[in-house]
């Protein structure tokens, strides 16, 4: 038996664990703002029932699936790639999963699961191998009813508002459908991601640029033409309720070109022959056009930038993206952002959020940057730093430069549904235990940290992606 403790995540001190029990409860009650994240759309809009447990915790979330890869679980057993599973091989699935329940220990991972399984389901035997069958039964057969449905679970997580991320070619009927809807009262808009048409290294590219011609009703085959389409798609997804654009690349350089020099490029891209060095050359000049059509539209720049995408080419090619096998590397931010900054960087209609996964980066960089231009914020820890410790150190390292109003509010960046409410209130629990120690310290009074704890959770985010 287990059970998730109305404490977890406090200050072991017994006086900070007082004063973060008096905060939390400022903040639990409050609606999620989910700015940035991948659940798909459909799955609202459908409206139908979760298949099976393994479907719902397991297969889609690569914070799962990869450690359990890396404890020698092959992909496929894992049912990544494989669309609905019939029950005996969900079973199996789970029974992997419930097997290995100990490679989680001390992970966030294992704490976003437990509170998923006890706080929706009800669950309160410990997953292994003796209790694989029951809690896949115990949790299969609420599955199957009514209020475990995607809505119904949409209304009880208490969502104010879920950001999805979405191709600029996606014609956007299915957040149509659900806006269109009587029976619908949630707000799910999309965010615009234009990673693949920026990359001519991509395979990609060229049919890309092609299909991005065709949903804009614009002339690709040239770089005017190319620019036009980018930008009417922009306006076509804020004419959809969109406020942000996300943009995530090997780095986080905008060295502009000229116009002739990227003109060049582009059709020699199109042809074929453009050498790697401008191919990444025209990709940071177009991160350069993002920022400069952020300030004309509005749309918030985010930047999740610094991963090696498909680091095992075998996996991506038999399983497709989005598997766990993207690595962290290390990026530069100072001299890479100081040409959109230096035009761009004082717009007061300009949002720059950035996200790392170099922890270095906080304190060296991206809070001095965001102490001093207004545009600037600091994305919360992101991916492999979304945990409680790297959050800890999160507030540590920015704080004292930058504040709290120049930080972005918690992004769940999940596709996992059913863990945004426990990804959600790891970081409430987070922030409370961060501000009950300046209480404590006395560089706080307590009404002034409860203030700031319930902004965090829904005046920050919606302010700086502009929801």
């Amino acid at each position: 038996m287990f059970s998730v403790h109305p404490d977890r995540l406090f200050p072991a001190d017994t006086d900070q664990r007082a004063i973060a029990r008096r905060l939390y409860r400022e903040t639990a009650g409050l609606p999620l703002v989910c700015p940035h994240g991948h659940v798909e759309p459909s799955l609202l809009a459908d409206n139908q029932p979760f298949s099976d447990p393994a479907s719902l915790f397991v297969t889609p979330d690569h914070y799962v699936t990869r450690l359990l890869h890396a404890d020698g679980v092959a992909l496929e057993d894992l049912g990544v790639g494989q669309g609905p599973l019939p029950e005996a091989a969900a079973r199996a699935v789970w029974r992997r999963l419930c097997e290995r329940w100990a490679i989680f220990a001390g992970t966030p991972v294992r704490w976003w699961l437990e509170s998923e399984l006890a706080e929706i389901f009800g669950v309160t035997s410990r997953l292994s191998a003796e209790t694989a069958d029951t809690t896949f039964d115990q949790v299969a057969l609420q599955l199957a009813e009514e209020e475990f449905r995607p809505r119904e679970l949409f209304e009880r997580f208490n969502i104010d508002v879920l950001v999805t991320t979405a191709d600029p070619c996606d014609d956007l009927s299915v957040h149509a459908s659900l806006d269109s809807d009587p029976s619908w009262s949630g707000r799910v808009i999309p965010a615009f991601r234009p990673d693949r048409y920026l990359e001519p290294l991509r395979a990609d590219w060229k049919p890309s640029v092609r299909r991005l011609g065709d949903a804009a009703d614009v002339d690709t085959g040239n770089y005017r033409g190319y620019v036009e389409a980018l930008e009417s798609r922009r306006r076509y997804f804020l004419s959809r309720g969109a406020t942000s654009a996300d943009h995530s690349h090997p780095d986080a350089r905008t060295d502009p070109l000229e116009d002739a020099e990227a003109t060049r490029i582009f059709g020699s891209a199109l042809a074929g022959e453009a050498t790697r060095a401008e191919a990444i050359a025209f990709r940071r000049h177009m991160l350069f056009e993002m920022a400069r059509m952020s300030c004309d539209d509005g749309l918030v720049m985010c930047l999740h930038c610094g991963v090696h995408r498909d680091h095992h080419p075998p996996s991506a090619a038999r399983f497709g993206n989005d598997i766990g096998a993207d690595i962290p590397i290390q990026v530069e931010f100072t001299d890479a952002l100081r040409p959109v900054l230096e035009r761009f960087g004082t717009d007061p209609s300009f949002h720059l959020v950035v996200f790392t996964l170099d922890e270095t980066a906080w304190s060296r960089e991206l809070a001095p940057m965001a102490g001093f231009y207004p545009s600037v914020y600091v994305g919360m820890p992101w991916w492999f730093l979304d945990a409680p410790d790297a959050t800890g150190r999160f507030r540590a390292a920015v704080t004292e430069t930058t504040g709290f109003t120049r930080t972005s509010g918690f992004v769940d960046d999940t596709r996992a549904f059913c863990s945004i409410p426990a990804r959600h209130d790891m970081a409430r629990r987070l922030d409370a235990g961060f501000l009950a120690r300046l209480v404590s310290e006395h560089r706080l009074d307590e009404d002034e940290a409860a203030a700031i704890a319930a902004d965090l959770v829904v005046g920050q985010p919606a302010r700086v992606f502009k929801l």
